[in-house]
């Protein structure tokens, strides 16, 4: 199968998932939910949902099965959408991308000696500046 309509078929999936999950989805289980990416297999008969979670670990635990019992919900929503022969089995996984982003910024700004958030720095920086000024 082509690439592109892969990629577009993808792009929905991941279109109707995080639109459902954000707007119609009543668990009180599913909060802090954002929806990154979408994977189709070649045949479009399963789907991977990538889904970055905010919130401790057990909230995070909590909010897959969640995700994992509504599952069924958001199939049925994707076959409204799409008009193909099969409607892909959804799978949601965790995306740890978001997690490991913020890790190495993290340590690159330790390597570089620099403060660890770079708005807590501004902010003190720029009230220490403002005072000499003023008087």
């Amino acid at each position: 199968m082509k690439t592109h309509r892969l990629a577009r078929v993808a792009e929905a999936v991941r279109e109707v998932a995080s639109e459902t999950i954000l707007f119609e989805l009543r668990d009180p289980r599913v909060k802090g939910v954002t929806v990154t990416r979408a994977e189709i297999s070649g045949d479009l008969q399963h789907a991977k949902i990538f889904v970055s979670l905010m919130g401790s670990p057990s909230e995070q635990q909590l909010t897959m099965h969640g995700l994992r019992h509504a599952s069924g919900y958001i199939q049925s929503k994707l076959a409204k959408r799409m008009e193909t022969r099969f409607t892909p089995v959804v799978q949601f996984v965790k995306d740890e991308g978001v997690k490991k982003s913020i890790e190495m910024t993290r340590l690159i700004n330790e390597a570089l000696g620099r403060p660890a958030t770079p708005s807590e720095a501004g902010s003190a920086d720029g009230a220490a500046e403002e005072e000499p000024t003023e008087s």
